[in-house]
């Protein structure tokens, strides 16, 4: 564990999605949905840096990163996982934390635990709390090495390994030696959303964030809300989350 020295989370962003175009800037509370997302980021004390795209489209999103002083890469827009590796390479991550931009809710405090835990275990590790669901989607994390990411970057070949990261990470037919590790929630609430895709989603969250003022809070309140109000939960309920 000595030769660890540095961990960063690495989110992953771009303007042109298929459903919802340019929902990482759209505006909740008068910022965008990206910066929500950074600034829950930070909870975990490590540092953050964006994966976007060459495409002149997110130059919105360079602009916003510059604005915030968050340090930020550009790369493939399809091959996410050599935009995820390029981005490790050059800020010399040697431990990777991977989410998405789309989770304006995320809890850094989770990400920290999930660290902690990948940092008790061991370079040869996967550690995150969405292979089996116990925690709404929304608060996704993945923790690997770079190692393992490496590994990935230069052997993965299928489309869905390029475009997803760490299928070829986690699948250890692929990499014989990794150990995954699955955090779970002792209560499941997987069925909640808290992500963005669609329209619905986005009418969720900007309830949450700007008629409930859940924006600062963690995700055991965020949850809690949920439960105890039904009515604002199945708003996106019916939303069919993307396959993989």
């Amino acid at each position: 564990m000595d030769s660890i020295k540095n961990i960063g989370i690495i989110s992953q962003a771009r303007t042109t999605s298929t459903r919802l175009p340019r929902k990482v800037l759209m505006k909740l509370d008068g910022i965008t949905i990206l910066e929500h997302h950074l600034n829950r980021l930070k909870w975990s004390n490590l540092p953050v840096f964006v994966a976007t795209t060459i495409n002149k489209s997110d130059n919105e999103i360079v602009s916003l990163c510059e604005k915030l002083s968050v340090p930020y890469h550009r790369g493939s827009e399809d091959d996410v996982l050599s935009r995820f590796y390029e981005c490790a390479v050059k800020y010399n991550l040697d431990v990777i934390v991977r989410v998405t931009s789309d989770c304006p809710l995320i809890d850094g405090n989770l990400i920290r635990e999930g660290v902690d835990k990948y940092l008790a275990t061991g370079f040869e590790t996967y550690v995150s709390n969405c292979i089996e669901r116990t925690y709404p989607r929304g608060f996704d994390f993945e923790v690997f090495s770079f190692k393992a990411l490496e590994k990935a970057f230069k052997n993965a070949n299928e489309k869905f390994e390029r475009e997803h990261v760490t299928p070829f990470i986690r699948n250890s037919d692929k990499n014989e030696n990794i150990s995954i590790i699955n955090l779970l929630r002792a209560k499941n609430a997987g069925q909640f959303r808290i992500t963005l895709d669609e329209e619905d989603d986005f009418k969720l969250i900007k309830m949450l964030i700007e008629n409930y003022h859940l924006a600062d809070k963690k995700a055991e309140e965020i949850i809690t809300f949920l439960e105890t109000h039904p009515e604002v939960a199945n708003i996106n309920a019916h939303v069919e989350q993307k396959k993989v």
